[in-house]
């Protein structure tokens, strides 16, 4: 019985930290695709793990290695990393079989922290993935164009690729305050 509560716990955890954290307020669904599928993957081999006798150490190596693997695939902001290891802690945690209440409140603190922490209120700012028409090398440049091209006050610029031979650059973008039409100054609201 214990398993079936462990699934449960794990399931609707994820289901909160996916559907109603992450889709929400970062609309991909291919992000979102990977966290269910990297909890999902996380709780079956704990539970495989924690049934045989093999070392503790081989299954955390095999974790490592899962991780690295996936990450090195495409680069990822430090906010989508912070929700892989979400999704990768809870599985585990779940996985292992345990139902004590020390693993349902670390569960839970984990998804009320990331909930929290990528709050609409905490994030200031509009956020914007652009490309652009030019590579820039420079970042002052490259913030004051991008500060004239969208009329707002830039408070951080990542670039995410810069291509030379195109003369692109896809840069992503957090704004504040910037004019409307009517030479009013408005406030970036979080995407």
């Amino acid at each position: 019985m214990t398993d079936y509560l462990s699934v449960a716990i794990d399931l609707a955890a994820i289901a909160a930290l996916v559907f109603g954290v992450y889709l929400p307020r970062h609309r991909r669904t291919d992000m979102a695709l990977a966290y269910l599928t990297v909890n999902l993957g996380v709780l079956a081999v704990a539970f495989a793990l924690a049934s045989t006798s093999v070392a503790a150490g081989v299954g955390l190596g095999l974790f490592g290695v899962l991780s690295i693997i996936r990450l090195r695939s495409e680069e990822l902001t430090q906010r989508e990393i912070a929700y892989y290891f979400a999704s990768l802690a809870i599985g585990l945690v779940t996985g292992l079989g345990t139902t004590s209440v020390m693993a349902m409140i670390l569960v839970a603190a984990i998804v009320v922290a990331i909930a929290v922490m990528d709050a609409a209120w905490l994030q200031r700012g509009e956020r914007r993935l652009m490309v652009l028409d030019r590579a820039f090398t420079d970042e002052s440049e490259l913030r004051a164009h991008v500060a004239a091209l969208c009329d707002a006050e830039v408070l951080d610029v990542a670039v995410e690729k810069v291509d030379l031979v195109a003369d692109s650059t896809l840069v992503r973008v957090r704004l504040g305050a910037h004019s409307d039409r009517r030479g009013r100054v408005v406030l970036g609201a979080a995407a």
